[in-house]
């Protein structure tokens, strides 16, 4: 396999991108439906939306100190989209049902 050109990673990396921001949209959209709603379910969302927030950022760093110091920013972006995507689409599959 050929390794990607520059232009082919950064493009992809924006894709990437904007799926994973369309998908937490999503998600925050379907939260902000269910706390509409009020009461005991809406209450648990918004616990576990801060507790899970919380945990996420605080796992960022070394998620990211995983590849060494000397990364690129490219590396670095893909690596910030790797730790977060899973939750979120965990999120969407969740709240979707």
């Amino acid at each position: 396999m050929m390794p990607q050109s520059d232009t082919e990673a950064w493009s992809r990396l924006a894709v990437d991108t904007w799926s994973l921001s369309f998908e937490a949209a999503s998600v925050m959209w379907l939260r902000g439906l269910r706390m509409m709603t009020g009461g005991k379910l809406a209450e648990r969302e918004a616990e576990r939306m801060v507790r899970e927030k919380v945990m996420a950022n605080m796992m960022l760093w070394p998620a990211l100190m995983l590849g060494g110091v000397a990364q690129g920013p490219e590396e670095i972006a893909r690596r910030t989209l790797q730790h977060y995507g899973p939750s979120v689409r965990a999120n969407r599959r969740r709240l979707t049902r």
